[in-house]
């Protein structure tokens, strides 16, 4: 039995910190998931990263409990940083739906359980698709092995005083809303012009009612630009999710620094 504690101890810090990225991670923190097969697959591979993740063992102590809850922020934190990535596809999708009248229609996230805009839920589910079709899902559990790399189970203190994390934080932040505009200026910019010349209709032919006509029109517009340039989109998506990667490898070196 007391051989069995120290091994015990090191995996129960590997599990707690695959548990916390699979709370937040893209694609793998669906609700539709059910919690029991996501702890599941934590517990095995916690069990196979036990035996590649060399380390001494840990004796259970007041110190152990400060790396436990180092292992959960660390988990939380680098897998909220790749979901703030890619949120950016639905605030996309909110500024398509404001300029096309769809801001007043939402449906609920499975991911979240919030309410999010039509055509950012209809953008995010393409591209989750094309996270596995280009085996992002295997990248993404990369990471979280390449995670003890940077942050060693054995180090309990998270450089928060560190100025450059939180300073690269926003700077990641920032970057979300700027390929988010990216992504929605096409579509946007487009029905900024039909709103130009609908406004000139309305100017020159007072007898015809321009909010009952614009909407359809608008809403026809949006969906033939939508698929014009929808491969444009999902060029878009693919570097971020490139970013994405690159934002979670650039938080974990600073986490460990």
């Amino acid at each position: 039995m007391e051989q069995l504690i120290p091994i015990f101890s090191v995996y129960l810090l590997i599990f707690v910190r695959l548990s916390a990225f699979f709370v937040t991670l893209p694609l793998f923190s669906y609700r539709t998931i059910p919690a029991q097969h996501r702890i599941g697959f934590s517990a095995v591979l916690a069990w196979i990263m036990y035996y590649v993740v060399a380390t001494d063992p840990i004796p259970i102590d007041g110190y152990y409990f400060l790396l436990i809850i180092k292992e959960t922020m660390v988990g939380l934190l680098v897998g909220f940083t790749a979901y703030m990535i890619v949120s950016a596809i639905q605030i996309a999708g909110g500024f398509i739906d404001f300029q096309m009248g769809f801001a007043i229609a939402n449906v609920v996230d499975p991911q979240t359980g919030a309410q999010s805009p039509i055509t950012g839920q209809y953008l995010y589910t393409f591209a989750l698709l094309l996270l596995l079709a280009l085996n992002g899902h295997h990248l993404l559990l990369d990471g979280i092995y390449y995670s003890y790399e940077f942050i060693p189970l054995t180090e309990a203190w998270i450089p928060f005083k560190n100025e450059s994390l939180v300073n690269y934080i926003i700077t990641a932040f920032n970057s979300v809303f700027v390929i988010a505009f990216q992504m929605a200026v096409p579509i946007v910019g487009t029905l900024f012009l039909v709103d130009v010349a609908l406004g000139i209709v309305a100017r020159t032919v007072p007898q015809l009612n321009i909010f009952v006509v614009g909407f359809p029109i608008k809403i026809a517009v949006s969906f033939i630009v939508l698929f014009v340039v929808m491969g444009v989109i999902m060029a878009l998506t693919s570097q971020l999710f490139e970013q994405m990667l690159l934002t979670m490898r650039d938080v974990m070196k600073l986490m460990g620094s």
